[in-house]
C-alpha cells in the first residue's frame, strides 16, 4: 500500500470517529494517532459532553497516545484528523512531536497549520511537522456541512416552536 492508500485508509478511521462525536451533539471532529502502520490512539471532540475546551480530537489522541506508548515525545508517529489543527491542538502537536500530520478539510475561521498561520512548519519553534492537506477533504468537509445545517434547522424549529407558545 502506498503513502496515499495508506493516508485514504487512516482518514477514513479519522472519519468513523467524527461519525461518533456528531452522534453525540458534538462537532464532528476525529482524529487518530497512528504509530508503525497501527493506531494508538482514536479520539472525536468531546467539549459538549464534558464541557471542558480543552477535549478537542487531537489533544485526546495525544493523550491516550502518550500513555499507550509511555513517553511525551511522539516520535515516529503520524496524526490524521479530520479538520486542519486549530492553534491549540496545533501547539499540543509540536509540544508532543509529532513529525507528520494528515488533515482533510480546512479550517478557514481557525485552522493554524495553513488557513490563518503556519505553526507547524515555522522555523522558529524547535520542532516542525511534515504535513499533508485535503485527503478527503470533501467528506471531512461535508460531515461538517451536514452537522451545522441540521443543528442550524433545529434552532430554528425551535426558536418558532417557541413563537407559537406565546
Amino acid at each position: 500500500m502506498d503513502v496515499f492508500e495508506k493516508d485514504r485508509y487512516f482518514m477514513q478511521q479519522a472519519l468513523i470517529e467524527a461519525q461518533k462525536a456528531g452522534a453525540k451533539g458534538e462537532v464532528p471532529i476525529g482524529a487518530i494517532l497512528v504509530h508503525n502502520e497501527e493506531i494508538i490512539a482514536r479520539a472525536h471532540n468531546l467539549r459538549e459532553t464534558t464541557q471542558n475546551a480543552v477535549t478537542h480530537a487531537e489533544l485526546l489522541a495525544i493523550q491516550q497516545a502518550c500513555e499507550k506508548i509511555g513517553s511525551w515525545r511522539l516520535e515516529d508517529t503520524t496524526l490524521y484528523v479530520t479538520l486542519e489543527p486549530c492553534p491549540m491542538c496545533a501547539g499540543a502537536i509540536l509540544q508532543s512531536r509529532v513529525p507528520r500530520v494528515v488533515y482533510g478539510a480546512r479550517d478557514i475561521k481557525a485552522g493554524c497549520v495553513d488557513s490563518l498561520y503556519r505553526l507547524l512548519n515555522d522555523e522558529r519553534f524547535n520542532h516542525e511537522c511534515d504535513v499533508a492537506e485535503g485527503v478527503l477533504a470533501e467528506e471531512c468537509g461535508q460531515i461538517l456541512t451536514d452537522f451545522f445545517r441540521t443543528l442550524r434547522a433545529r434552532k430554528k424549529a425551535e426558536k418558532q416552536g417557541r413563537r407559537e407558545l406565546q
